[in-house]
């Protein structure tokens, strides 16, 4: 009973580091939770007497879990890749309030895990996600994943580096300050809810791609260029009565609410002072999950 204790001791001194493996290989945080819990099952099955690095341990089978669960979503194709075929599918966001950042959350989302760099990961295939993310972001050294992959340990680093290209390619690096993000998203509020056109036009970047999920009830929609995204944006201000500055995945972002419940989740690319990338999650199944209160 004793040994049945220290297991579940030391399985949730790491649960928030699984949590944050799976929900990067995943996007999606009821999936990431799955795959913890079969990691959890998986770990009361099998003698680990003489596993000498528990965490290590069970990174690597929380890593084989998600793969199993990405192979499997493949094969069924029921989750379209970014801008498929028209469609949008964006990951799930994690979003806190600006003050009193939950602990668990920030370690999910730690490391600047973006909305856009999730969205690129959404790209890769299942071995290249995994090799990417458990060596890349988690520094577990490419001998322990090759076997995960049935791969050697060479074919296992030519992976990631396959998918580093891809990531460093389609994700480049977005500014960091917080405070300037923060002004910017300010910026774009202020000029939405006024329909100021030109403001609008000033803060984003004549390129800017803006992507909308609205799951299965609500078209998708995929808008490029600013003229564009400003129009959508002022037409879009005028449904949400109250819109909130929150964190979403650690970096400004907004939340939209409409007599009470979620309109919607705004992600924000920015580079330069600019916003290059505007994410809107409006699928109301999802925001429903992710309990969201005005």
């Amino acid at each position: 009973m004793s040994e049945n204790f220290f297991l579940a001791d030391r399985f949730e001194e790491e649960r928030s580091g699984l949590r944050a493996v799976a929900y990067r290989l995943l996007g999606s945080l009821a999936e990431a939770e799955d795959a913890v819990q079969e990691t959890w099952i998986k770990l009361n099955r099998t003698d680990v007497s003489d596993v000498k690095n528990l965490g290590a341990w069970l990174t690597t089978v929380v890593g084989r879990v998600c793969l199993d669960m990405l192979r499997s979503r493949t094969s069924r194709r029921e989750d379209p890749l970014p801008e498929q075929d028209g469609s949008v599918r964006l990951p799930d966001p994690v979003v806190t309030a600006l003050a009193g950042v939950d602990p668990v959350q920030e370690i999910l989302v730690a490391d600047s895990v973006g909305i856009a760099l999730m969205i690129v990961l959404e790209t890769l295939s299942p071995a290249e996600r995994l090799a990417f993310v458990l060596h890349d972001m988690f520094d577990v050294p490419f001998d322990d994943i090759a076997p995960m992959l049935g791969r050697t340990t060479v074919s296992t680093r030519q992976l990631a580096s396959r998918a580093r290209r891809r990531v460093q390619g389609a994700a480049p690096v977005a500014d960091s300050d917080v405070t300037r993000k923060r002004n910017v998203v300010n910026a774009f509020l202020t000029a939405s809810r006024g329909g100021d056109f030109e403001a609008l036009l000033a803060v984003l970047d004549p390129d800017v791609v803006a992507r909308s999920d609205g799951g299965t009830l609500v078209p998708s929609i995929l808008r490029r260029g600013a003229s564009d995204v400003a129009s959508q944006a002022i037409t879009f201000a005028r449904f949400a009565a109250d819109a909130r500055p929150v964190l979403v995945n650690g970096s400004p972002g907004v939340v939209s609410f409409t007599e009470g419940r979620p309109l919607s989740v705004m992600s924000f690319t920015i580079r330069d002072g600019r916003i290059t990338g505007l994410d809107i999650l409006t699928d109301p199944d999802r925001l429903s999950a992710l309990g969201l209160t005005a």
